[in-house]
């Protein structure tokens, strides 16, 4: 069974900085786009960023436009989200969902990946 693993959660005080990891131990590892989602207490669950299988194809909601980015670094199997300039508003449990692609696109729709991770939280308070 695929099992993405999350790391990089906590605690930080409004305008801080955080950056959540997304582990995938699979051999195919580059065939594989990565979502980030977020569910916050009493909320339904959104989609925070996306990436594609090469990296090449990225997509934020509009809420974290310019505050948060995607990345991935292929050799270490791994997704990086670099959340930046926190609200309170970001605080929620992110989970981190993949699915194999055979094209250069990535999706918001969780409905689309079959594999998630645990999530974690981050939390964002004075």
């Amino acid at each position: 069974q695929l099992q993405p693993v999350e790391s990089g959660g906590g605690l930080v005080q409004p305008g801080g900085s955080l950056r959540l990891s997304c582990k995938v131990s699979k051999f195919t590892w580059d065939e594989y786009a990565i979502g980030w989602f977020r569910q916050a207490p009493g909320k339904e669950r959104e989609a925070v960023s996306c990436i594609s299988t090469s990296g090449t194809t990225t997509t934020y909601t509009d809420s974290v436009k310019g505050r948060f980015a995607i990345s991935r670094d292929n050799s270490v199997n791994t997704v990086y989200l670099q959340m930046n300039n926190l609200k309170p508003e970001d605080t929620a449990i992110y989970y981190c969902a993949t699915d194999r692609r055979f094209d250069s696109l990535c999706s918001t729709r969780s409905e689309e990946y079959p594999y998630w991770g645990q999530g974690i939280q981050v939390t964002v308070s004075s």
